[in-house]
């Protein structure tokens, strides 16, 4: 097999399973609520994540629509500057702290990794079910501070405005946050033991998907960087609540310490976001360019190095803050050379499309998005690298700019390419590829349209943050805001067809892309147990064609599923 998995992991389900009457798929384990809320399938513990992202990214959307309607005029004449500040916060806090950061790693992460390297189930399922309630109880909470009256500090909690200044309920939602990062690392440790202790025979370290590598690589950083975070926002409560002087510097205390242990997590939390997409598009790439991936051995490297060295880069967000010359000199220095990795991966993936076969499945379209909107992101962090042209451009709409194309563009491109690639194997169901094909270019079409623009307004001066500015930058906002209009369609339009798929689709065969990786050698859906024998695995990744020749012909999918 192109998989390298022996016949021990048939992609056909075994005969006696269906003569004795067991259920075939993970979804007919159960149709109760009940059986939903206290399962420990790692399969649908991840539908129990998408489910749940997906109702906070609709919160978040909502909050950015309002807020780009407001900047469409340049009067505040749509809601007044505490209603805004309070839209901004509540949209920046719900879409990183509870779409961004969870989205690829909970909802992809748990339903592949164990397929993908031949385990059963995550190595510790009860505490892969505690971790959604945790994520879920941090979002209610945070939630609950929206409907008592909201919170204006931003996603970041800057201080010593949400210790001593700000009087709306800060402490709630900073709570929601704190509670949110215990599912973070307890996510983190299932998958490190998991990939460590119940790889398939034959599964060696390189042998893992890319994709295994990025779960990796970001559970490190869960486990490291998050504890951080928690203890900071610790912090912030207990000044809040106590009274005691730790940032407020009328009183001796540090509001740059605070901005240190922030953004010691937070810059590493970028990775966070962008590893995983990488994983995905890592995945998607090499199935439709029917072609190994280039350098695959430079690209696990890449990984583990961009994780690495995210750890000593957060010192660029603060260069206006007042740090030594020689200071800002060392952290322009790393955050040059965080990108080299991310430089190499751009550079493989070119590679890898070099003279493949190149099918533009709606999955492709959104890894070809991906690759655009990262490849922009990227280059302007380099202008943000360097210390002159950071100081001009500090908090304005060109940071704001960047920060999207990274972790919007980039981020939520690669996630519908995953959800499209993996939707046959997660349902069982095909959906219509011509409207998936369509959303795809919709989607690329209008988060350029939404964000290019901003780039010019805050080179030009235009501050983040006011509902209120100059009339010389309405053109741009009006750029902007029809922009969103155009996302917003892009972002339903997946929303309503894959809902559609689940009553109407046709069945997918079990390989309906004809990929490679263990995940796709099993039936679609899975069996609970994932595998109806025991997967071993006996060659390399992405073992499309041999080596130095050209991809042969191949086997392509219709919009039914049918094999064309």
């Amino acid at each position: 097999m192109s998989s390298g998995a022996s016949s021990d992991a048939s992609s056909l389900a075994n005969p006696r399973e269906l003569d004795l009457g067991l259920p075939v798929s993970y979804l007919a384990e159960g149709r109760t609520v009940a059986s939903w809320l206290f399962t420990t399938d790692h399969k649908r513990i991840a539908i129990l994540y998408a489910l749940s992202i997906t109702f906070f990214f609709f919160v978040g959307g909502a909050a950015a629509t309002l807020v780009r309607l407001e900047l469409f005029t340049p009067q505040g004449d749509l809601v007044g500057a505490d209603t805004y500040n309070k839209l901004f916060s509540l949209h920046g806090i719900v879409m990183v702290w509870f779409f961004l950061i969870p989205s690829i790693p909970t909802t992809m992460g748990n339903f592949l990794l164990p397929l993908m390297i031949g385990a059963r189930d995550l190595a510790f399922p009860k505490l892969n079910l505690i971790s959604w309630y945790l994520n879920m109880a941090g979002g209610l909470l945070t939630l609950a501070a929206v409907l008592a009256g909201g919170i204006d500090t931003g996603w970041t909690f800057y201080v010593p405005y949400s210790t001593v200044f700000s009087n709306t309920f800060v402490t709630l939602a900073v709570l929601g946050v704190f509670v949110s990062g215990f599912s973070t690392i307890a996510t983190g440790v299932n998958f490190i033991a998991t990939v460590h202790y119940l790889r398939a025979p034959g599964m060696t370290w390189f042998r893992l998907p890319l994709f295994v590598w990025s779960m990796y690589t970001t559970s490190l950083i869960f486990v490291l960087a998050t504890p951080v975070l928690a203890l900071t926002l610790l912090l912030v409560i207990a000044e809040r609540t106590f009274d005691l002087p730790i940032f407020d510097p009328a009183r001796g205390g540090d509001p740059i310490l605070f901005q240190h242990l922030f953004w010691f997590y937070s810059h590493p939390a970028v990775y966070i976001m962008i590893l995983p997409a990488m994983g995905v598009i890592s995945e998607v790439i090499t199935c439709y360019a029917r072609r190994r991936i280039f350098g695959y051995s430079f690209m696990v490297y890449a990984l583990v190095a961009i994780a690495v060295i995210g750890f000593f880069t957060w010192g660029h967000h603060m260069f206006t803050s007042g740090m030594s010359p020689l200071a800002a000199l060392v952290f322009s220095f790393l955050s040059f050379i965080v990108a080299v990795p991310s430089a190499i991966k751009v550079f493989n993936w070119t590679a890898t499309l070099y003279r493949g076969q190149i099918g533009f499945e709606s999955p492709m379209l959104y890894a070809l998005g991906f690759l655009g909107l990262f490849t922009m992101g990227g280059l302007t962090g380099l202008f943000l690298a360097s210390v002159p042209i950071d100081v001009h451009v500090q908090d304005t709409y060109f940071v704001v700019a960047h920060f999207h194309y990274i972790m919007v563009g980039a981020s939520v491109s690669a996630y519908f390419a995953g959800l499209h690639f993996w939707w046959p194997k997660v349902t069982g169901r095909m959906y219509p590829e011509s409207w998936a094909r369509f959303a795809a270019i919709l989607m690329f079409f209008g988060f350029n349209l939404t964000f290019f623009p901003q780039f010019i307004a805050g080179y030009l001066g235009m501050p983040r943050r006011y509902h209120v500015y100059p009339p010389e930058f309405q053109v741009w906002n009006v750029l902007s805001s029809s922009g969103a209009a155009v996302l917003a369609v892009a972002y339903l339009m997946p929303l309503g067809y894959l809902t559609w798929s689940l009553f109407f689709g046709s069945r997918a065969v079990n390989d309906p892309w004809n990929a490679s990786g263990l995940e796709w050698r099993t039936t679609s859906p899975p069996p609970r147990q994932n595998f109806f024998g025991h997967p071993q695995v006996i060659a390399r990744p992405y073992d499309y064609h041999p080596e130095a020749s050209p991809p042969a012909e191949d086997r392509r999918i219709s919009e039914q599923g049918a094999l064309t």
